[in-house]
Order: structure tokens, then C-alpha cells, then sequence
């Protein structure tokens, strides 16, 4: 009798890369640009990250992969404890150059330019930050970053940033994925060979990356 194959859900599971995006800031509560800003977690942050590092241990990874700026960093550093792995930073998957809205309120910036932001909420890839990056800029490196990581020791966890996570999908999945960043912050996120299928979050359960 032939071997069953994979379940719908196990093939929609197996990944060779995982991205996690880091845990919580103030800046997070308080819809404010980050950008390349070193803001620390909060204390919900660091929970998040334990959590995440619980659940990383689960999938066995072999190399742990971070965004050198702190958010991301802290996280990696919680989940690297309890996995014993050393991570590996690259200034590829940094979040996005903010520019002249760095450290500027969500609010504050849709108030005064609606058009351009409103152009940065639907994730439009010609989008570029006054002063700082475009989404199709990121994509790029983001694209190479994760080329490099596929080709070191698998599987491999990435732990990185909101935005990062959705040039990474666009780029994966082959076409533009304009809400994909809105992940928890925690989250754990499968970066498929041909496409994203879901979001493991601090429960486990599958949400659309889109």
C-alpha cells in the first residue's frame, strides 16, 4: 500500500526559512516610525520574545539569523538563549529608512501628507519614504538577504521586522503583498519556496500572511 503523503496543513508547515517579527516597543503602541531609531522592547516585547522562543524550539533550526538594530536584536538575543544558537546579524533585513518620518507619529504624518501616506498603507511598491528608502529598494535587499541565508545552514529562523517580512513574502510569493506586514508582534512566519501560505502566532494558529 502507497505511503500517504502529507497532510494539507503539514505541506503548508514545511519551510526551510521562518521569519519571526521582534517583539513589542513603545513606539509599536504608539503608531510611531521606527525606522533604523535603536528602540528597545518594552516589557510586553520581551514576553513576546520568550514566547517566541518556545515556540522556535519546535522546529529545530540550525542558524538563527537577526536585523542588528535593537528590537530585533533583544528578541534574537531571548530566543538564541534557548535554542544555544549565536546570532548572525545582517544589515539587509534591517526595517525600512523611514526618512523624514522617522520618529514621527502615524497620525501626525496622515494629517499633514495623506496622499503619500495613504500611498504607504496600501504597501504600494513605488512608495518611498521622503528622505529615506522606497518598498521596491527593500524588496531588493531583502531578496538578497534571504538568498544568503537559504544558503547556510537550514532551517533557519529569521528574526526581523514588520515590513521586512512583507518585501519578503512580495518577493517570494511573486507578486506585490501589501498587507503582509501586519503580523503580531512574535510572530512566527514560513517562507515558502513558491509562495506564503500563513502566520503562526503565540497560539499557533494560521493566519492569511495577506
Amino acid at each position: 500500500m502507497a505511503t500517504p503523503g502529507p497532510s494539507q496543513y503539514e505541506r503548508m508547515t514545511i519551510a526551510r526559512v521562518y521569519l519571526a517579527r521582534h517583539g513589542q516597543t513603545a513606539y509599536n503602541l504608539e503608531r510611531r516610525f521606527q525606522g533604523h531609531l535603536p528602540v528597545p522592547l518594552d516589557e510586553t516585547g520581551f514576553e513576546q520574545a520568550h514566547e517566541l522562543a518556545q515556540r522556535a524550539r519546535e522546529h529545530g533550526f540550525a542558524a538563527l539569523w537577526c536585523s542588528p538594530l535593537r528590537r530585533a536584536r533583544e528578541t534574537a538575543e531571548v530566543v538564541a538563549r534557548t535554542l544555544g544558537l549565536d546570532p548572525l546579524e545582517e544589515p539587509r533585513l534591517m526595517e525600512t529608512d523611514a526618512g523624514d518620518w522617522t520618529d514621527r507619529l502615524f497620525a501626525d504624518v496622515q494629517a499633514e501628507d495623506p496622499e503619500r501616506f495613504a500611498a504607504f498603507a496600501a504597501g504600494d511598491p513605488r512608495f518611498a519614504f521622503p528622505g529615506g528608502e522606497s518598498f521596491e529598494n527593500q524588496e531588493q535587499r531583502v531578496a538578497a538577504a534571504l538568498t544568503d541565508v537559504e544558503q547556510g545552514a537550514l532551517p533557519a529562523l529569521v528574526v526581523c521586522h514588520g515590513m521586512v517580512i512583507r518585501a519578503a513574502l512580495s518577493y517570494r510569493a511573486g507578486h506585490w503583498e501589501p498587507r503582509a506586514e501586519r503580523v503580531p508582534n512574535g510572530a512566527l512566519v514560513p517562507l515558502h519556496p513558491l509562495s506564503a501560505t500563513g502566520v503562526e502566532t503565540a497560539a499557533g494558529d494560521a493566519l492569511p500572511a495577506s
